[in-house]
């Protein structure tokens, strides 16, 4: 193994913490990094959040600078994108005429922006219309959130809502226009749903049920046209979800539904080839079924998985997904797998903005969040997959702990 070439292919962080954690565990043979972007590798959750608001810069979240890869002599292959992978003679095929042979395979081909699956929204490539998936798409548009601009976000997932939040704290006029009554009710229950739309109104907000019909371009403004009516908008962000790039992978002749399908060790149908990140569809050993996870923690963890796999050590899939959000004065970080009809217990206070949830199924806590409580995600990790009284969970005089 020492000898064999690894090709990593998909520059953001999932690929750069896969080839950083190869060095780390001493592997010494060649390792190629390939990116469809012409900058470094960076993380991407400052793209809705500190760096819309203009608190953060790249230099910050970017994972390593190009010293270190320098260093570390990995070979870097960016502004370059992938047009097929050859598996029968191990090759990837690049769209400047180029081919990079490989030993081992790790495919972290990410995600792109929903535009409406098979049939796009009408006028979503029209000027002042965005996606946010890319750090030149948070660029574009924190170029047009101005204060007083009218920003319309077709979507009220994490993305949609957290762009909304920075738009407003910038100055911007913002409408939501969301498919369900309550955000995110489908997916956390109505309790905590509501706190988020209240949370946004309060700040000024127009959350709006609608579904939108498409966007069309009106005496040099936008008009975004949803079953609730038209209305003007300087600037429109589509945040309708992701879709993994999976073409890739299927070039490759890998299995793959909803994502790329793996094992608990990240190896897909072909022996020689791992995936990670957005794209992977994974056996969680924990959860005891197949999860596709588009998460900052997840990314970090495969891709250290990953290398482990590369470099033959026993690791699997093993951990509670994670995730963390940030909305005006409310952070929040959540642990676990829930059901959206699962039960939702509040330890606290909801209008003090500080709180617990627990997500229960037959009497196991299946998910568990902290919201402005610091400091307790690893006590909350302990209480999953265990079956406690929805008493006990809501107690505050009982510790976390002896949960």
């Amino acid at each position: 193994m020492a000898g064999e070439s690894i090709v990593v292919l998909g520059a953001g962080l999932a690929g750069a913490t896969t080839v950083a954690e190869l060095r780390e565990r001493g592997f010494t043979g060649t390792i190629t990094l390939i990116g469809e972007e012409p900058g470094l590798p960076y993380e991407r959750p400052p793209l809705s959040k500190g760096y819309l608001q203009g608190g953060e810069e790249p230099a910050g979240f970017t994972v390593h600078d190009a010293k270190w890869y320098q260093e570390h002599e990995v070979m870097l292959r960016l502004g370059v994108a992938a047009i097929s992978i050859e598996s029968a003679r191990r090759q990837v095929l690049l769209a400047d005429g180029s081919a990079v042979d490989y030993g081992q395979l790790v495919l972290a081909t990410g995600s792109r922006a929903n535009l409406g699956g098979g049939n796009p929204l009408a006028g979503y490539d029209l000027p002042g219309v965005h996606t946010l998936r890319k750090l030149s798409d948070a660029k574009a548009l924190k170029a047009e959130i101005t204060d007083g601009a009218r920003l319309s976000i077709v979507g009220s997932g994490w993305i949609g809502m957290e762009v909304a939040a920075s738009a407003r704290q910038s100055g911007a006029r913002v409408t939501v226009y969301s498919s369900s009554e309550v955000p995110l009710a489908a997916v956390f229950g109505q309790r905590f749903g509501r706190h988020l739309l209240e949370l946004h109104q309060r700040h000024g907000v127009d959350v709006r049920t609608a579904k939108v019909q498409g966007i069309e371009q009106v005496d040099g403004h936008l008009q975004v046209l949803s079953q609730g009516g038209s209305s003007p908008a300087d600037v429109v962000l589509l945040a309708m979800g992701a879709v993994p790039n999976v073409q890739l992978a299927e070039t490759a002749g890998l299995e793959v539904d909803e994502g790329v399908l793996v094992d608990a060790t990240l190896r897909t149908s072909d022996p020689h080839i791992l995936a990670i990140g957005d794209i992977a569809q994974a056996m969680n050993t924990r959860l005891g079924q197949r999860v596709r996870v588009e998460h900052w923690d997840n990314a970090i963890r495969q891709g250290k998985l990953a290398a482990a796999t590369l470099l033959g050590d026993s690791e699997s899939y093993d951990w509670w997904p994670y995730f963390f959000t940030d909305q005006f004065d409310l952070g929040m970080e959540y642990v676990g797998h829930n059901d959206p009809g699962d039960e939702t217990v509040i330890r606290g206070d909801m209008d003090s903005g500080e709180f617990l949830i627990f997500w229960r199924n037959s009497q196991v806590v299946t998910a568990a969040a902290n919201v402005n409580i610091w400091d307790v995600n690893d006590e909350l990790r302990a209480v999953l997959g265990r079956e406690v009284s929805a008493e006990r969970l809501a107690d505050p005089k009982i510790e976390l702990a002896d949960l």
